[in-house]
């Protein structure tokens, strides 16, 4: 029946919650796929950096709504930038994978937080990042295993910048807690690095000595290599020339142009030199810069500075003179070159800005696009479920209307054929039927089915006149019938039920159905059903219990 569908109201919200429902099932879905990605890019971020780019460059930044999202992805792409030797330009962000692990996640809030020193010192040439390095390795209660990478990038960065100052009790850390084996010889390699800068050079040779006898056992011949070639300089350094010249002898035979021929010539040259082979020195670096000739011009001018000194120091023991010419042109050069790399990394810079801003641009036209679709999808259910409605409430109307008229039919042939005098609850329904108003109900909606059952009414009763609902008289017949029902009802009750509930419950007592009791008080039967239910919470009575029935034992009759 339409009067127990449920109202507009309940229509539209379902809709609207379907229709929220369906953006939250998608979000959490785009939030998942977000999520799988950045587990695979994070598990090839060390492996397999350049991959590990390519699945991160999946997730477009703008789109992460999840702060732990966001944080990981930026912690992910800062690692992959790391891990590539790239300069970290376009990692500012992980400031903000710092901020949020900070007190969420030891481990990749350490990892975060060293990671944004790199960014300051690499980007910014901010030297407090190594010092920002050591607090984050001197956490109290700081675990060696979170502790590692920070420990590698500090020890890193002072053998690259020739800084010893303090980075001996580092390497010497990482030795004693890192169970990595594929990084133990590399920390060797830099405590090597640290003696030999700091003088000590027996010992930079000692390790280094076992460093080549373990790549000899290894079967690594380019390890052994560069082992062998850093050993030339150290026996140069420690005076042992002549075992320096064999060494350099050795390469030359074994892997004559090879790509450091030049520097082994040079090599060559200033142990000659010290030796005293003054001739024998100036052949052996005019050797040097002959194959110095076919390398690339970054790397000739690095050669050149080494180059130049021993050029200067050969004319000056020759004609005792010492020029500044060839030293001020390595100088500029290496300005130059310095001025071209800083120009470069603010073009690039500039260049990611320009970048970023066009996405965000792009993704700012994007999102008004979609709010505009969003908007227009809205009204689109707006305007459907109003349609709805309307429809729904028109055939809701009709159905109660053509219920309404049958009721009044049925009620009309009632009072035809009921032509007899009638005593007890009949004879009081028939009274009723004639005093409770449905020519006037029937009068107020005046269509021409409402006429015809106006006429069919009238005929009835001719006589009619005078007041068409008259309840006072109702309740008299009722407290007459019913040994005073009204009354006592009014008594008890009066002061918690309502008129129209007391009206109610005497149409009841007078066998009158719910349907009939609406067209009787001109409402639906979804209200007689309502105030039935306002009459129970009222009078406290059980929702199983027969309204009548609890009415019996209250109110005899």
């Amino acid at each position: 029946m339409a009067a127990n569908r449920p109202p507009f109201y309940k229509h539209h919200l379902l809709i609207l919650v379907a229709f929220i429902a369906a953006n939250i099932i998608v979000s959490c879905s785009r939030s998942q796929q977000q999520a799988q990605i950045l587990s695979i890019a994070e598990s090839l971020s060390y492996d397999y950096p350049d991959s590990a780019l390519t699945i991160l460059d999946e997730i477009e930044s703008s789109e992460l709504t999840v702060d732990s999202l966001k944080a990981k992805y930026h912690l992910i792409k800062a690692s992959i930038h790391d891990n590539q030797g790239h300069l970290m330009l376009s990692d500012s962000s992980i400031r903000y994978s710092a901020d949020y692990y900070r007190d969420k996640d030891m481990n990749r809030a350490v990892r975060s937080a060293t990671l944004s020193a790199l960014y300051d010192y690499w980007v910014k040439g901010d030297r407090n990042a190594i010092g920002q390095l050591d607090s984050l390795a001197n956490i109290d209660n700081l675990p060696d295993s979170i502790a590692i990478f920070t420990l590698r990038k500090r020890a890193y960065w002072s053998t690259k910048l020739f800084d010893e100052d303090g980075n001996r009790p580092i390497i010497k850390r990482l030795i004693s807690i890192d169970n990595d084996s594929s990084w133990q010889e590399l920390y060797q390699f830099w405590l090597h690095l640290d003696y030999l800068f700091d003088n000590q050079t027996d010992s930079s040779l000692i390790i280094l000595n076992k460093l080549i006898d373990k790549a000899i056992l290894d079967r690594s011949d380019s390890k052994q290599f560069d082992y062998e070639y850093e050993k030339i300089g150290i026996l140069e350094e420690l005076g042992r020339y002549q075992e320096s010249l064999e060494l350099a002898d050795k390469f030359l035979e074994k892997a004559h142009g090879n790509s450091l021929e030049h520097y082994i010539h040079m090599w060559k040259s200033l142990n000659l030199f010290n030796m005293g082979k003054r001739d024998q020195a100036i052949k052996e670096l005019a050797k040097a810069d002959s194959c110095a000739a076919m390398i690339s011009e970054s790397e000739k001018g690095y050669y050149n500075s080494f180059a130049y000194v021993l050029s200067t120091v050969f004319e000056y023991h020759n004609t005792g003179r010492i020029r500044l010419i060839p030293i001020a042109e390595i100088n500029n050069r290496q300005k130059d070159n310095l001025f071209r790399t800083q120009y470069l990394q603010q073009e690039s810079e500039q260049n990611a800005l320009k970048i970023e801003n066009k996405r965000l641009s792009l993704k700012a036209k994007s999102d008004r696009q979609m709010a505009i679709i969003i908007i227009i999808i809205l009204a689109g259910l707006l305007i459907s479920g109003l349609s709805i409605w309307f429809a729904l409430d028109r055939k809701r109307k009709t159905i109660e209307a053509e219920e309404r008229t049958e009721t009044l039919q049925k009620m009309v042939e009632e009072l035809k054929t009921s032509t007899a005098p009638t005593i007890g609850q009949e004879s009081l329904r028939r009274i009723m039927l004639r005093q409770l108003g449905i020519i006037k109900m029937v009068a107020e909606a005046p269509t021409e089915q409402n006429r015809e059952m106006l006429r069919k009414i009238s005929s009835v009763d001719r006589n009619s006149n005078g007041p068409l609902v008259n309840w006072e008289n109702v309740f008299e017949m009722i407290d007459s019938l019913y040994s005073g029902f009204y009354s006592r009802l009014h008594e008890l009750y009066g002061s918690v039920l309502s008129e129209k509930e007391e009206q109610i419950i005497v149409l009841m007592i007078a066998g009158f159905s719910t349907k009939e009791t609406g067209v009787i008080t001109s409402q639906s039967a979804a209200t007689i059903y309502v105030r039935k239910s306002s009459i129970r919470k009222k009078l406290g009575i059980p929702e199983k219990e027969d309204i009548m029935a609890f009415l019996r034992q209250s109110i005899p009759y």
